[in-house]
């Protein structure tokens, strides 16, 4: 007896079990057949939304350096070149200018480079030519100038450098000679 009633014991309580997980298995069904059965929004509105940005003119600028040959005296004026490299925005009109550089003494119409107390002769060009002294624009100095394509097209401009076998270039001290240049760029 004591085997019947443990089985109908168990009976019971899978029984119960039933019910109880019924509902829930039951539940989410219910509740979603609800959502479906609600009405849809009757009305829609909508709004605008302003949105602006503002894109001024910029450049970027960067500069090779102008290393010239060996300047052998009496033997020929030698020449070099340095690249310009500028990207700007779409259409922003660009000047570029170098001006007459650091060694004292030094003016658009003649160049020094500096060794101590020493110096030599140089001078930086528009074109290969050698005719126009490239400078701020005073003068007879020409800035190089031009209208950009976007940040997407780079511009490069040649600097074309000569040392000139001059007489005081042929008197000069031999040794390692050097001046910096300021590249100076308006848009």
């Amino acid at each position: 007896m004591q085997t019947i009633r443990v089985a109908a014991t168990a009976r019971a309580a899978l029984a119960r079990a039933a019910l109880t997980i019924a509902p829930l298995t039951i539940a989410p069904l219910t509740i979603a057949a609800a959502l479906a059965a609600a009405p849809a929004p009757a009305a829609t509105t909508t709004a605008t939304m302003s949105v602006q940005a503002t894109l001024v003119d910029t450049c970027v600028i960067s500069a090779t350096p102008l290393n010239f040959p060996t300047y052998l005296a009496g033997s020929g004026a030698v020449k070099g070149t340095a690249t310009i490299s500028l990207v700007c925005t779409k259409n922003a009109q660009y000047g570029v200018g170098l001006n007459t550089g650091s060694t004292a003494g030094t003016s658009y119409t003649q160049r020094l480079l500096a060794n101590g107390g020493h110096t030599l002769q140089y001078n930086l060009y528009t074109s290969n030519t050698y005719a126009t002294v490239w400078g701020d624009g005073s003068g007879a100095t020409a800035i190089v100038s031009g209208n950009a394509a976007g940040f997407g097209t780079a511009i490069s401009l040649t600097v074309y450098g000569e040392v000139p076998d001059s007489a005081a270039n042929q008197a000069a001290l031999p040794g390692a000679y050097s001046d910096t240049i300021l590249v100076v760029l308006t848009y």
